[in-house]
């Protein structure tokens, strides 16, 4: 049972935690303003807005998910032709094996688009295409335009929170066509943050302002500028990537997806608090200190011993040997069932047999008592001789 202390220790430990999980639960949830881009995402930098528009701005395209990496989407499906792969991430990087597939998509006439503050080395080297980003510390607010006339919008869209001024500062003049670019401090550069590139018999679209396609600015009266970007696509059937993204929850052991999940999450916590509290009252009741309680002492012996000093001291070696004898044969009924009141020949035999001792010495030693028995006086010999046979007999 545990004591009283123990017992107020818990209590106070079990409301702590209740306390902790209620605030937890009823305190508003901050908001998550990480990069993620997913369709199913609904945080500021999700993709969830643009994704339930996608409908309405590709009408005469058939939309389908594309859950697996580009290289093995490519390589193992047989693809549409005059379709479109849309990557919309805040930064994506094409390996080598991804990079041929891509160029050859485009090069049967399909288009890709690209909207992302990076498009990694390997497809920048083979469109000839690099990009540079303004990491200021201080927040910049763009205001990105076209220069099609014919895309021109009533007011002007402005991106500035967790927003980065991306641009293209080279480009193959040859083979590109820039459609966009930020409204400019100096008016006569102008940063191209949207071109086109041809490439075989299709074409690359090319965007670096990524957040105009999440949750937050779709919201915030930018949604014209998100759809005039997307009007440059002709498909008639759109891939929508959902595998290159910040956001893609890639779970590798079952630890990781319990931590992902938030009910989870809670219950393992409690989980491991309930057995640190188990452990630590278990434990503290196992490890508790035992009292050592001295044994009774057993006193008969030195009883025994001091009675027979006193017999000794006083040399009664006769009543010595009379109880030393009268404990023996009651020691030889106890064990073997034997009659001790007639020490005889039949019975002599009986005790060797049953002892396990030689008849000479087991004859020895009662005829050595029968004889102490008949006499009246007996000296300090007798008494040594009957022990030192006593001691000799196995019993």
């Amino acid at each position: 049972m545990l004591d009283k202390r123990s017992k107020r220790v818990l209590w106070i430990f079990g409301i702590a935690l209740l306390g902790i999980v209620i605030t937890e639960l009823t305190r508003p949830k901050p908001i998550d303003w990480r990069a993620s881009y997913i369709s199913t995402d609904k945080i500021p930098f999700g993709g969830f807005v643009l994704f339930e528009e996608a409908n309405s701005l590709f009408k005469n395209a058939e939309i389908e998910k594309i859950d697996k990496d580009p290289y093995e989407f490519l390589t193992d499906s047989t693809y549409a032709q005059n379709s479109a792969y849309i990557f919309i991430n805040d930064d994506i990087f094409f390996d080598e094996r991804q990079t041929d597939e891509i160029l050859k998509y485009v090069e049967e006439g399909n288009t890709v688009f690209i909207s992302s503050r990076s498009i990694g080395y390997n497809i920048g080297d083979s469109l000839k295409v690099k990009s540079s980003t303004n990491y200021n510390i201080l927040e910049e607010e763009l205001h990105p335009k076209f220069f099609s006339p014919s895309l021109k919008q009533d007011s002007l869209p402005s991106f500035k929170k967790g927003i980065f001024r991306t641009y293209f500062d080279k480009i193959d003049t040859l083979k590109t066509t820039a459609l966009g670019y930020y409204e400019p401090e100096d008016p006569k550069i102008k940063e191209l943050n949207y071109i086109k590139v041809n490439f075989g018999k299709g074409q690359f679209l090319l965007h670096n302002l990524p957040e105009a396609f999440s949750n937050y600015y779709l919201l915030k009266g930018n949604e014209q500028y998100a759809a005039n970007v997307l009007s440059y696509i002709d498909g008639n059937k759109i891939y929508w990537d959902e595998y290159l993204k910040s956001g893609r929850k890639v779970v590798t052991s079952p630890m990781r997806f319990v931590l992902g999940q938030a009910p989870l999450t809670w219950a393992y916590y409690v989980l491991i608090g309930g057995l640190l509290i188990f452990v630590l009252f278990k434990g503290k009741r196992e490890q508790r200190i035992v009292e050592v309680i001295k044994p009774l002492e057993n006193t008969s012996v030195e009883f025994t011993k001091t009675i027979g000093d006193l017999y000794f001291q006083h040399k009664d070696y006769s009543n010595i040997i009379a109880k030393k004898i009268t404990y023996f044969l009651e020691t030889l009924r106890a064990k073997y069932y034997l009659n001790t009141n007639d020490i005889t020949e039949d019975f002599i035999k009986k005790l060797a047999l049953k002892s396990g001792n030689t008849l000479e010495k087991t004859q020895k030693l009662m005829h050595l008592i029968k004889h102490l028995k008949e006499k009246s006086v007996h000296s300090e010999a007798d008494l040594l001789e009957l022990n030192k046979q006593i001691e000799a007999f196995r019993l």
